[in-house]
């Protein structure tokens, strides 16, 4: 059960490894794109390739639904960027339902834990397989696998790295349920380190906070969602996405917020120093690089972001 293309390497490790999946279930087609096609999901469109059977229920507790995944006869579900399974759904199989979490479980539980992990400044993170219960995320531990995170690391590069090691984990997971050899753990009820839904007043860059966390911030949402920030310049307030930075320690007596451009550079004051803009996309234009963008956009001297 999985929709998105992190789920998608996951199946793939397991079907080019001949585990008998007898089944895939995604989100339903949406519309998307000026002309409202139906987009099927990555999984969906993996699964076709594979002839694995399809379901994509609107209503996990829709009763036809619930028939047609009992014809199935699966003995384990594994869940992946997928939807809160009722218990009728979860409980269905012999050896139960497992979800895989790109966090250190119990931090990070929520939708998006690999870019608060870097939004925080988490110096590791790694992936969790668990025992789907009753509640988001806090069934028993299976098994974890650990990773670093570089001081420059992105969450896209977070991603696909969490990705290749969750894809790994899940087909251990797997075996060791085979063997009958699981031995979980249970999860303490932490709840200091969450990581809820991401949504633009939480991407917004508040340029008040030291260079670290702006930093943070910044690469923690780049590619996805993207951190965003207004400039005001000449008057004319625009909506500017910001891509990759870095950081320039140093003493000034600017006002924060203020935007330094030159030919070769675009630079924000902010406590501590400079943040160094290399890749930004101004509303109304494409993603480019600061060079790029100072070759033919003009900043004033009292431009500043807000």
């Amino acid at each position: 059960m999985g929709t998105p293309d992190f789920a998608v390497t996951i199946l793939k490790h397991l079907v080019e490894n001949n585990y008998n999946v007898v089944g895939v279930i995604t989100a339903p087609d949406k519309p998307a794109g000026r002309g409202r096609k139906l987009n099927q999901s990555a999984v969906k469109k993996y699964a076709l390739s594979q002839d694995l059977p399809i379901l994509q229920p609107k209503n996990l507790k829709n009763e036809d639904f619930q028939e047609d995944l009992k014809q199935w006869n699966a003995n384990l579900q594994i869940v992946v960027a997928f939807r809160m399974l009722p218990k009728s759904v979860w409980a269905m199989p012999q050896y139960g339902t497992f979800n895989l979490h790109a966090s250190l479980l119990p931090e990070y539980r929520g939708a998006a834990p690999i870019n608060w992990a870097i939004i925080n400044g988490e110096t590791k993170t790694g992936v969790t397989t668990f025992f789907i219960d009753e509640k988001i995320d806090t069934g028993e531990i299976i098994l974890q696998k650990e990773t670093s995170i570089k001081d420059d690391e992105t969450v896209g590069e977070l991603h696909d790295t969490l990705m290749y090691l969750g894809a790994d984990l899940v087909a251990e997971t797997v075996d060791l349920i085979t063997k009958g050899d699981v031995i979980t753990t249970k999860q303490p009820d932490l709840e200091e380190k969450s990581a809820p839904k991401l949504y633009p007043h939480n991407c917004k860059i508040d340029w008040s906070l030291p260079l670290n966390n702006i930093y943070n911030h910044i690469r923690g949402l780049d590619p996805y969602p993207t951190a965003w920030t207004s400039i005001i310049n000449n008057e004319e307030e625009l909506a500017a996405k910001i891509y990759k930075v870095s950081k320039q320690f140093e003493e000034h007596q600017l006002e924060t917020g203020t935007i330094v451009a030159t030919k070769k550079e675009l630079k924000v004051a902010v406590k501590e120093g400079y943040l160094n803009i290399l890749e930004i996309k101004l509303s109304g234009k494409k993603k480019m690089d600061a060079k790029s963008l100072l070759n033919g956009f003009t900043f004033s001297e009292n431009a500043k972001v807000l």
